[in-house]
């Protein structure tokens, strides 16, 4: 298998075009946050309905800060949590397109605690981090499994073996009451615990 290719990475994404990097959790389907043509493919491959907001992959606090509306909950939640298995619910800044929101004003995004990811990130910028999965069916754990299961060719590809962790927490801090839409591997009452005591 031959090493991970970044300079190739990056070139498909200015290009356009999406890839599949590893992260925390799953691998998953990258692309260029302000290139809709290529968010636009994202959804596509994964048939999954524009009307359902696509979560966003940023490498720090500060990438956060350039997409959306930080607030006291977020940097509490942020430092105990992240980077790691938590994505959070922001209100967005009007620089991110709306298809990558579903036309929502909230943007949901996390800081995956992961080495190749977090190179990419902090190299590209904000990506898209969707699981690499046709909607609604399990992400498989290869890359070679994902790519049949999508059945489409994907440029770049970036490996990291097998990859089978629990989806992360999704947590809505866009509001005055902090609210956890999914639970994964962080539990509900972990991350209400640092909100309330912090």
């Amino acid at each position: 298998m031959k090493k991970n290719d970044f300079s190739a990475a990056i070139k498909a994404l200015k290009e356009g075009q999406p890839i599949i990097y590893p992260t925390d959790t799953l691998y998953a389907l990258g692309a260029d946050i302000y290139n809709e043509t290529a968010v636009k493919k994202v959804f596509d491959i994964k048939r999954r309905p524009y009307s359902i907001p696509l979560p966003v992959a940023v490498s720090s606090i500060k990438a956060i800060e350039t997409i959306a509306f930080m607030n006291d909950t977020a940097r509490k939640v942020i430092e105990m949590f992240l980077p790691g298995t938590v994505t959070i619910i922001l209100k967005k800044k009007p620089s991110v397109p709306a298809i990558i929101t579903g036309g929502f004003d909230t943007i949901a995004i996390r800081i995956p605690h992961h080495p190749i990811a977090l190179k990419l990130l902090s190299i590209f910028g904000p990506l898209t981090v969707t699981s690499a999965n046709i909607h609604q069916k399990k992400t498989q754990g290869l890359i070679k499994d994902i790519l049949q299961q999508l059945e489409t060719s994907i440029p770049v590809c970036l490996h990291d073996g097998r990859k089978e962790g629990t989806a992360s927490t999704i947590v809505d801090l866009s509001m005055k009451k902090p609210r956890v839409v999914r639970e994964g591997s962080i539990s509900e009452k972990e991350l209400l615990d640092v909100i309330s005591h912090g």
